[in-house]
């Protein structure tokens, strides 16, 4: 059984966007402010930069009792003492994951249409990430958005907690809840908002009137 984590608030990194703040001051800002879970994503450090940038978050999000979790790399998620690794399509399988991370890792994995939902349904994970609902500009190698109806869809075809990802904003969280999503995935609403603190607690807000 995978570690407990809350994926309510899901912030996924951006160096670029974080700017001269940084990654993990503007992670600490963002957990002040009530972000539940969080995703390194590093498309561009080396292996042993993105080890130590990892052991950094991981303590700081420690701290706070909130799990961090590496994209991608299961390498470095292993040795960062990582709490889990959110995967696409195209990466590790879970499988793979699973034998490297162990039994209480926590595993994600993105879904990019309906078949593939149906398809992950079936496997060990412990969350499902629905990629993307809007068109966004922070990832640019995705299928279509899904829209709300997406997600819709995909909540019809499991019971395990489903993330929603791609243009979530204080505009369309709402409507993205509502349509059945248990957490939000967000990116650049938090990591290039003047205040990161200020932009997790609008969110977090949510959980009580959605």
């Amino acid at each position: 059984m995978s570690r407990p984590f809350d994926p309510f608030l899901y912030l996924v990194t951006d160096r670029a966007l974080a700017g001269p703040r940084g990654v993990a001051e503007t992670v600490r800002l963002a957990l002040d402010g009530g972000v539940t879970l969080v995703q390194l994503r590093e498309k561009a450090l080396a292996h042993e930069p993105f080890v130590e940038e990892a052991r950094r978050l991981r303590e700081i999000c420690h701290a706070r009792g909130v799990p961090l979790i590496v994209n991608d790399d299961l390498a470095v998620a292993r040795e960062a003492g990582a709490d889990g690794v959110h995967l696409g399509q195209s990466d590790a399988s879970v499988a793979q994951a699973r034998e490297t991370l162990g039994p209480d890792a926590i595993i994600g994995l993105s879904v990019e249409s309906v078949e593939q939902a149906q398809a992950a349904a079936q496997l060990e994970i412990d969350y499902m990430a629905a990629s993307p609902v809007f068109a966004t500009p922070t990832k640019t190698d995705t299928a279509l958005p899904l829209g709300l109806e997406g997600v819709r869809a995909i909540r019809r075809l499991t019971d395990k907690p489903l993330v929603a990802i791609g243009g979530i904003n204080h505009a369309n969280a709402l409507e993205v809840l509502q349509a059945g999503a248990d957490g939000l995935a967000v990116i650049s609403a938090i990591m290039a908002a003047p205040d990161p603190r200020q932009a997790a607690r609008e969110f977090h807000r949510l959980r009580s009137v959605h």
